[in-house]
């Protein structure tokens, strides 16, 4: 809609100014988050497309995962060593 208004306005952050208006956006400024990520994620725009993004937090959160069952199963594997290493007596 930006791109749509902008040859009628000066600047912009004018276009921008009244379509959030007309919208009844909060602030401008939200309004030109969304449309910098829009020439982002069409490639107009160098920056990081909001796929990929999502794509990269997913995978960051399954390496925390991951590190943390590590950290599980080493201290197991520890544990369960140190009770081989126990003398046992049976009775």
């Amino acid at each position: 809609m930006v791109a749509e208004v902008r040859p009628e306005y000066d600047t912009e952050w004018a276009a921008m100014k009244a379509v959030a208006a007309k919208l009844g956006i909060g602030t401008t400024e939200t309004l030109r988050k969304w449309v910098s990520q829009d020439q982002i994620d069409s490639g107009s725009r160098p920056g990081t497309p909001t796929e990929e993004s999502a794509q990269i937090k997913a995978m960051k959160k399954e390496i925390a995962e991951l590190r943390r069952a590590n950290e599980i199963l080493k201290s197991a594997a520890s544990f369960f060593a140190a009770e081989l290493d126990r003398p046992h007596t049976r009775s």
